[in-house]
C-alpha cells in the first residue's frame, strides 16, 4: 500500500468512528479554526480546555460555531496541559492537541511519571509531507523534540515513525538515515550513527522496516541521483521516512519544504499513550487540520 496524498489520510479518518480530541490552552484562532473544520468533517469530537472568555471571544470574532463543544475553564496554560492529560488518563479523550502554549509545559505534563502519558522511552515528532515532486507521502523526523539524538534515541525515533506507517497499514516502510555523504567518516557523527542503525536493522534489533544509511538527501529521494552515483539500495530514491541528524537539520528541512517548496504536512508526536498534535504557530490552518486527521486516522 502507498499513500500519495494527505486527502487519503482525511478519507481514512472520516471512515473511522470519530475520535475525542482535547485541546490544551485552546484560545488560539488558527487552532480553533482547524478543530472546527475537523469536527465538521466528523474526524473528531473536540473538548476545549483554556481561557473560556478568550475562546468565546475568538469564536465570535471569526464566526466559529462552538456552541455544542464542551469548554473547560483553566486560564493557566501549564495547568490546562495537566487537565488535558488527566482527561486522557481518565478515558475521556483519545488525542491531545497543543493550543496557545509552548511545547515545554505540554511535554512536562505528558512525561510526568505518576500522572503523565509516557509509553515509549523516546517521544519524537514526525511529519508526513505531500510534495509535488515526490511520488508518495514522505515522513521527516525529528524536527521538534530531540535536539541532538544519539543512536539510542534514533532507534526510538525510527520506531515511532515506523509505528505511524504500520498503523496506516503500510508494512515495512523504507527508512533513510540522512547525512551529507554516503560513506562512513569517523569525523562526521551522523554517518557513524547511520551505519550503526543500518546494522541494527539488519540484525533484527530494529524491526518492521528497512533501514539504510548514511544517505545524502538526493540519494534518499531521487532514483536518478542514486543511479548516477551507482548506489545499490532498496531505500535509495524510494524512502518513506527521512531520519535527520539533529533537530536543527530536521527543522530546517521541515520549514524549507513548507515555505520554499509549498508543501503541506501532517505532524504528530509519537511515543506517548495517545497521538499528540504538536504544530508550530507558523503552520497553516490546513496543516493543523491534516495533523488532526492523521492522529484520528491511526488504527
Amino acid at each position: 500500500m502507498v499513500l500519495r496524498k494527505l486527502s487519503e489520510i482525511v478519507e481514512r479518518a472520516h471512515d473511522r468512528e470519530s475520535r475525542r480530541l482535547v485541546v490544551a490552552a485552546a484560545e488560539d484562532h488558527m487552532v480553533l479554526s482547524a478543530v472546527i473544520r475537523a469536527k465538521a468533517k466528523n474526524l473528531v469530537d473536540p473538548i476545549l480546555v483554556g481561557d473560556t472568555e478568550k475562546i468565546l471571544k475568538l469564536s465570535n470574532e471569526h464566526n466559529l460555531e462552538i456552541e455544542d463543544i464542551p469548554l473547560l475553564e483553566e486560564k493557566d496554560p501549564a495547568k490546562a496541559c495537566i487537565l488535558s492529560v488527566e482527561l486522557i488518563r481518565n478515558g475521556e479523550a483519545d488525542i491531545l492537541m497543543k493550543g496557545l502554549v509552548s511545547t515545554a509545559p505540554l511535554l512536562k505534563a505528558v512525561l510526568n511519571r505518576q500522572k503523565g502519558l509516557r509509553k515509549n522511552k523516546v517521544l519524537s515528532h514526525a511529519a508526513l509531507f505531500e510534495i509535488k515532486s515526490y511520488h508518495k507521502l514522505l515522513a521527516i523526523t525529528d524536527a521538534a523534540i530531540n535536539i541532538n539524538p544519539g543512536v539510542t534515541e534514533k532507534i526510538g525515533i525510527i520506531e515511532n515513525a515506523v509505528e505511524i506507517f504500520h498503523r496506516l497499514n503500510i508494512d515495512n516502510p523504507k527508512v533513510a538515515v540522512l547525512s551529507a555523504i554516503e560513506k562512513v567518516n569517523p569525523k562526521i557523527k551522523s554517518t557513524v550513527d547511520a551505519d550503526q542503525l543500518k546494522k541494527l536493522n539488519q540484525s533484527g534489533e530494529i524491526k518492521g522496516c528497512l533501514v539504510d544509511g548514511p544517505l545524502a538527501m538526493d540519494i534518499a529521494v531521487s532514483p536518478y541521483a542514486a543511479g548516477h552515483k551507482s548506489i545499490n539500495s532498496q531505500v535509495a530514491g524510494d524512502a518513506d521516512i527521512l531520519v535527520t541528524p539533529s533537530l536543527s537539520s530536521g527543522n530546517i528541512l521541515y520549514k524549507s519544504l513548507i515555505f520554499l517548496g509549498g508543501s503541506v504536512s501532517a505532524a504528530i508526536v509519537m511515543g506517548a499513550q495517545v497521538p499528540i498534535v504538536l504544530t508550530s504557530r507558523s503552520d497553516s490552518e490546513e496543516s493543523k487540520l491534516m495533523s488532526i486527521a492523521l492522529a484520528s486516522a491511526l488504527d
